[in-house]
């Protein structure tokens, strides 16, 4: 048992099964409709084949960037396993929402002229069920179809990891310790609600890939890469980028 008190049981359950809910969205409210705004105006200008046949939002959560994507591409339609948070859906979004795990994509292949993959919904796996997801998104893609992969800077994290720290979002206090343990950025989470006392755990798991990997991953999957970004403004990908945003197309 680590400081954080962390029951060996709650291992039993994959952690996000559990995690994508109202804590969740809390932890992350500074993710708003402005920075989904300013990744999908971009992307639609590296790639405007989103904006035309069929774009699946993958991990597409309460749906802040497929609003957006669907105002350019009617189309476009979201993916997620959270119940919780396709509930918190804009109402003129649900129709377009479909929940699943991303292993069993219910689409046939060769359909899409496009994958979104927003704020790091990869690397949550095993490496042979990642390379499997890739090698699937890669199926899905019609001829010149692009995939957005929007995934954190691996050396960065590794880099100016913080490894413990606490913070208050709306009445609810969360002390967070973050670790590399092995390959995988884990970040396990105590939550307490300030008003009643209740009280959880929460845990983050993400196999930390480099951007090579995932390009080698991806050209196995008959992509080729078409474009990087370092931000969701569109800045060139550096040592000190933020995030690792690859715009890949369809080769074969």
């Amino acid at each position: 048992m680590d400081t954080l008190g962390f029951s060996k049981v709650a291992a039993l359950t994959e952690w996000f099964e559990t995690w994508f809910d109202e804590d969740y969205a809390l932890l992350y409210a500074h993710r708003d409709a402005e920075e989904a705004r300013l990744a999908v105006g971009r992307a639609l200008r590296v790639a405007p084949e989103l904006s035309e046949g069929p774009v699946l939002d993958l991990g597409c959560g309460a749906g802040r960037h497929l609003e957006i994507l669907r105002r350019a591409n009617p189309l476009a339609f979201g993916m997620d396993l959270s119940r919780v948070l396709l509930g918190m859906a804009p109402s003129g979004l649900r129709p377009w929402l479909l929940r699943g795990d991303m292993r069993a994509l219910p689409v046939k292949p060769g359909t899409l002229s496009g994958v979104c993959l927003w704020f790091t919904p990869f690397g949550y796996f095993s490496d042979d069920e990642n390379h499997a997801l890739m090698h699937s998104l890669g199926g899905l893609l019609r001829h010149g179809g692009v995939l957005v992969m929007d995934y954190l800077n691996a050396d960065l994290v590794a880099r100016t990891l913080v490894p413990e720290d606490t913070v208050e979002r709306a009445g609810v206090r969360i002390i967070s310790q973050r670790k590399l343990e092995g390959d995988r950025l884990v970040k396990r989470m105590d939550l307490t609600h300030l008003d009643t006392g209740q009280r959880r755990e929460a845990v983050e798991s993400v196999r930390l890939y480099h951007p090579t990997d995932l390009q080698e991953m991806a050209v196995r999957a008959g992509l080729r890469l078409r474009r990087v970004m370092g931000t969701y403004s569109g800045e060139a990908f550096t040592p000190d980028s933020p995030r690792w945003i690859g715009i890949f197309e369809k080769a074969w």
